[in-house]
Parts: C-alpha cells; sequence; structure tokens
C-alpha cells in the first residue's frame, strides 16, 4: 500500500521547496511518479528480493525509459509522456 496519487502531489510540492532552499534530497522509492520527477535515478535489479541488489542503471528519468535490462524503465515511457503533458 502506497500514498495515494494526491498525498504524491503533496511530497512532491515539499520536496521541491526543500530543493529550492538548497537541500540535497534523497527518496528511496517504487512510485513511478516519484521517478518520473527526479534529477537521476538508481535503478536496482533486475528483479525483486534475491534476484534483485544489483545496479541496473543509473541516468535521468528519460535516459532510464530506454535502458535495456531495466524493468522500470519499462513503466517510465507511458508514466513521462503523462508528465509532459500536465
Amino acid at each position: 500500500m502506497g500514498l495515494h496519487p494526491v498525498d504524491i502531489r503533496v511530497l512532491l510540492g515539499v520536496l521541491q521547496r526543500l530543493i529550492d532552499a538548497g537541500a540535497t534530497v534523497i527518496v528511496i522509492e517504487h512510485d513511478i511518479d516519484m521517478i518520473v520527477n527526479a534529477d537521476h535515478v538508481i535503478d536496482r535489479g533486475p528483479g525483486g528480493g534475491d534476484q534483485g541488489g544489483r545496479i541496473v542503471a543509473s541516468m535521468t528519468p528519460d535516459e532510464l525509459a530506454h535502458a535495456p535490462g531495466s524493468v522500470t524503465g519499462r513503466y517510465l515511457i507511458e508514466a513521462l509522456s503523462r508528465h509532459a503533458t500536465n
């Protein structure tokens, strides 16, 4: 169970205010909307649990969307297009 989409938007606003004030923000999260808003993503995998733990990619969300071997990247393509229209 994760945060409601409205709560994600509120949290993103709070994080942006911290960044605007000069803070460095590091978030460990699996919510695709949080990932889309990141400056940099470290994608771990390739699977979950004992199938993960390896760094699959370390790049921007746009780059990750086209990274071979990234499961997260597959979901980012649609999320990035939604984000661009908002």
